[in-house]
């Protein structure tokens, strides 16, 4: 049977030195908060890019491409240190990640063209994702409750991502130098959070690496499933590509349906629509984080696919308002289904395994938040912005409909590893 303890009990030989100043529960707020930033420091650049456009005149498809190296180097670094926290500790490679963020947000500031914003792009995907795994895990570490770390770690990512957005949209429209202030507030806020972590306990079990051909085969780029739980695991696919190709397309192309198809030339506009959709999941998953996970995931992705009919519905007949109320229902559909896809992990996974079976999570979810949106970049040059909408929110609805109704027939099944899951959430 799983442990459903509700919280872990911080080994006392990881506490040690400086990480004794503060309590787990602070920790548990400073890791969380950390979190948060990452994820808005990501979602920064998406209300800039249409001032990136107009200053060094690239093309849509050059947008997707400047996206989409991000999230390249954010797998790179998933596939490769994503467990290392797990031997290493959390510590060093969560001030590490943030070391790297500081480089890539002081790159963007001195961008001056194309490959510069690339260059950003690619060392703050390399920051995240040495980040993400270990924020993950730390957070299921020091959870003061059962439903505590699950929450955080499905309300982090929306939140960071829609307080990103609108932050770097408000400074783009009504503040001076956006292209600078946006990403230097970001690096003071980064400073800040390394010197607490500092002060946080090491959670980590911290299994030893024993040479460095144990280090050089723990970097091999490598995927980790949870142990005995490999079926419920492989049933939340469909709903992480679902919600988090969804999330993709929004930023990466979200800002030019305001623009193009809406005639909207206000960024706060743009950022406010990035913001609709991720707050509503911030929400949503702080409604459900009670209600048992299956549940939470089927009516998630259902809440989600009409989200996004409704969205469809709004660019075809060209609805402003209809547009930003279905990114609020997919929105709410998002954060609800990864939720319950975060809760059934922090049941399933061991202590021991949690960094690197998160970052495979992770991975997971950031192939499905690159590739489609990097397809619809390249669709939308080839067939217009309309149309391309069209098809990749079609195949948003029928992902979150499979999921939908995988979870519903394994519930009806009651499959062992399944049965667990949900005992465990009730």
């Amino acid at each position: 049977m799983v442990n459903t303890d509700s919280a872990t009990t911080i080994p006392p030989s990881t506490d040690r030195g400086i990480g004794r100043r503060i309590s787990p529960t602070a920790a548990f707020w400073v890791v969380g908060l950390t979190y948060l930033v990452v994820m808005a420091s990501s979602a920064a650049p998406s209300p800039l890019y249409p001032v990136y456009q107009g200053e060094w005149g690239f093309s849509a498809t050059t947008l997707t491409v400047v996206f989409a190296v991000y999230a390249v180097a954010l797998l790179v670094a998933l596939l490769t240190v994503g467990s290392l926290s797990d031997h290493v500790g959390r510590k060093p490679i969560l001030i590490s990640a943030l070391v790297l963020l500081v480089v890539s947000l002081f790159l963007f500031i001195v961008a001056d063209g194309v490959p510069g914003l690339i260059a950003a792009r690619v060392v703050q995907g390399l920051a995240a994702g040495t980040a993400t795994g270990a924020l993950s895990a730390a957070v299921i570490d020091l959870q003061p409750s059962e439903s505590a770390g699950p929450l955080i770690n499905s309300v982090a990512p929306s939140i960071g991502l829609a307080s990103g957005a609108l932050g770097a949209g408000l400074l783009v429209q009504l503040a001076p130098a956006p292209t600078v202030l946006v990403y230097a507030l970001l690096i003071g806020g980064v400073v800040l959070l390394a010197a607490a972590l500092m002060l946080v306990p090491e959670t980590s079990a911290m299994r030893t690496v024993e040479s460095r051909r144990h280090l050089a085969k723990l970097l091999l780029p490598r995927a980790a499933f949870p142990t005995g739980a490999r079926v419920p695991f492989l049933m939340m696919v469909p709903a992480l590509v679902a919600t988090w190709s969804l999330g993709g397309f929004h930023l990466s192309l979200g800002p030019s349906i305001i623009k193009s198809l809406f005639g909207i030339d206000n960024h706060i506009v743009g950022g406010l629509e990035i913001f609709a959709l991720f707050f509503s999941g911030a929400v949503a998953a702080a409604c459900v984080r009670t209600r048992p996970p299956r549940i939470v995931m089927i009516l998630g992705a259902l809440v989600l696919a009409a989200g996004v009919a409704t969205s469809l519905v709004s660019i075809t007949i060209a609805s402003v308002p209809l547009y930003f109320l279905g990114s609020v229902i997919a929105g709410a559909g998002w954060g609800s289904t990864f939720l319950g896809a975060m809760r059934t992990l922090g049941v399933l996974v061991p202590a021991d395994e949690r960094g690197s079976v998160f970052a495979t999570t992770f991975v997971i979810s950031y192939l499905a938040f690159s590739v489609p949106a990097v397809i619809g970049g390249f669709a939308v040059h080839t067939f217009g912005l309309q149309p391309s909408a069209v098809v990749y929110g079609s195949f948003v609805i029928v992902l979150a409909l499979l999921s939908s109704a995988g979870f519903t027939a394994a519930s009806r099944r009651e499959r062992p590893g399944f049965s667990e899951v949900t005992v465990s959430g009730t």
